[in-house]
């Protein structure tokens, strides 16, 4: 389990969650599975990459991607 990784998964009263993994309190709700993955999915490139894991409504794991960071700049640091 990685510093950045995000899981979604559905919720007892039928809301989407997107949480870090290892925290407690889910990042963000939402009604369908394609909003909370699309919210994990940015918040991963913004924090440096890591995986996303997405359950399917009994809980199983449907998908894994590797999401690269988003905001790093493809010119290479010519001072190091």
């Amino acid at each position: 389990m990685g510093k950045n990784d995000r899981t979604v998964s559905r919720r007892t009263d039928g809301t989407w969650a997107n949480k870090k993994d290892g925290a407690k309190r889910a990042a963000g709700l939402h009604q369908t599975q394609a909003e909370a993955a699309k919210e994990a999915k940015e918040m991963l490139q913004n924090s440096g990459g890591g995986e996303l894991k997405i359950k399917n409504e009994q809980g199983q794991i449907r998908s894994k991607d590797t999401i690269a960071p988003g905001n790093e700049s493809s010119v290479r640091d010519k001072e190091h």
